[in-house]
């Protein structure tokens, strides 16, 4: 749930300027009774017909009283929205829920809604509300819905008054708006086993030396119940105190998601298009990998990273890492393609260390940009590579990959330096290819193509 702004909504005072928005307020039925008067006069006058005077000036009146009445009327009506969710996949449903608090001391007339949302997410929502009484309330809520993801805007919200006989209508804007977060498409992904992850024990959990607490760097002082086999003596004895030694400690197995955004890389739009596939593919791997215990980063071919270097783009607790998911899935709702040509940026990120498994969802490479690719292997316990090629995703669905003749080089250089390849056709569910990278993986161990061990799942 997101709680929405609230804001109020009250009539501005007649004046010169007052009297003509009221006049401009005056609906089609209302323009056509003051014409219909003033003609009507106009005719009496010149026929000398006193009874029609008096009709002419009764049908003039009436929709500039009821424009004066209505446009002086002093109530005020808060408004509040809420988003459920306030955060969405592309395809789905979101409800949208208006509540309206008249806080005068006078029961409003007619009132109708009208919330503005963008195309993208339906046509604009209206509501007519009948009276609400003083200190009354009324809710109201609608639905949006996007197949493309993105940051769309809700609101302002507009208040309509009328009065009873529809002669005239004012509008009254709120100055609040929400945010809706459409993210991509998550794909419940099969648990596998992929060797070749990260070195270490276990589940490919590597292991670090630390203290009782994550600041710890050096022996620390006892503590009660701290293990007294855990004394380091020659530090007691240098310092005059018992001092507690290091011991070793799991460590969460670290995860890169690589990206490729390349706008040279990806041919098509829309939310079939392969751009829209890889998104969707990064942000299934990202939340499958981080529900099995997995710190994970997302990286895109710019080289930024998400989440801040300030925490070395790893997530650390339970509260850290859905926070970090939350804020990946923010990035990829609009995340776009770069102006970039080459991945040399991204390698340059992940040269620096030890980045456990890689896991890339690639756009079209040419030679130089597959030696590039191959390169970042080096630095990884283990990668996986999942490749589109543009010319699969723009002719007509066979269902099957096309050709391998232009790529077959490429493949094979990756293959070489490590990588496990999976060529991405047109439409394939991810899952599906998820146990391909599994088997593809298996057969490479058995070929021996890679030396190193571990696994994920």
């Amino acid at each position: 749930m997101s709680g929405g702004g609230t804001g109020q909504a009250e009539p501005d005072r007649g004046d010169k300027g007052g009297v003509r928005t009221a006049l401009a307020g005056l609906t089609t039925r209302g323009r056509s009774f003051l014409a219909a008067g003033i003609a009507a006069a106009v005719c009496a006058y010149v026929l000398g017909q006193s009874d029609l005077l008096r009709v002419g000036l009764l049908l003039a009146a009436l929709p500039l009283v009821c424009a004066t009445v209505l446009y002086r009327t002093r109530y005020r009506v808060a408004g509040s929205r809420r988003l459920s969710p306030a955060r969405v996949p592309a395809g789905s449903e979101a409800r949208v829920h208006l509540r309206m608090d008249n806080v005068s001391r006078l029961a409003t007339g007619l009132l109708m809604l009208q919330d503005r949302v963008p195309y993208v997410l339906g046509p604009r929502p209206r509501f007519v509300l009948d009276r609400v009484e003083p200190g009354g309330r009324r809710e109201v809520s609608y639905r949006v819905r996007s197949d493309l993801r993105g940051r769309y805007p809700l609101g302002p919200l507009q208040l309509r008054l009328t009065d009873p006989f529809g002669m005239c209508e004012l509008t009254r804007s709120f100055s609040t708006y929400d945010t809706l977060t459409v993210i991509p498409r998550v794909e419940p992904l099969p648990p596998v086993r992929l060797s070749g992850e990260a070195k270490g024990y276990g589940d490919g959990r590597q292991r670090s030396l630390a203290l009782a607490g994550e600041d710890d760097v050096i022996p620390r002082g006892y503590r009660y119940g701290d293990d007294l086999r855990r004394v380091h003596w020659r530090s007691t004895a240098r310092y005059g105190e018992l001092m507690v030694r290091r011991e070793e400690q799991p460590q969460r197995a670290r995860c890169t998601v690589l990206l490729d955004t390349r706008g040279v890389a990806f041919a098509g739009a829309g939310p079939d298009s392969a751009f829209e596939w890889a998104v969707s593919g990064a942000a299934s791997t990202l939340v499958h990998m981080l529900e099995r215990g997995f710190s994970v980063r997302l990286l895109t071919d710019t080289g930024t990273a998400v989440p801040g270097e300030g925490a070395d783009g790893f997530a650390g607790t339970s509260q850290e890492s859905a926070d970090a998911a939350g804020l990946m899935m923010d990035t990829l709702a609009v995340v776009d393609h770069s102006d970039g040509t080459n991945l040399s940026r991204a390698y340059d990120v992940l040269r620096g260390g030890n980045e456990g498994l890689l896991l890339a969802f690639l756009g079209d490479l040419d030679e130089e940009e597959a030696a590039v690719v191959a390169k970042m292997r080096r630095r990884s316990g283990g990668a996986v590579a999942f490749l589109l090629d543009s010319e699969d995703w723009v002719r007509e669905p066979t269902g099957v990959p096309g050709p391998l003749e232009e790529s077959g080089e490429r493949l094979r250089m990756l293959r070489e330096a490590g990588w496990t390849v999976v060529r991405v056709p047109r439409g394939a569910p991810l899952g599906e290819l998820w146990r391909q990278a599994e088997q593809e993986r298996t057969g490479i161990g058995a070929a021996g193509r890679t030396s190193e061990g571990g696994g994920w799942s």
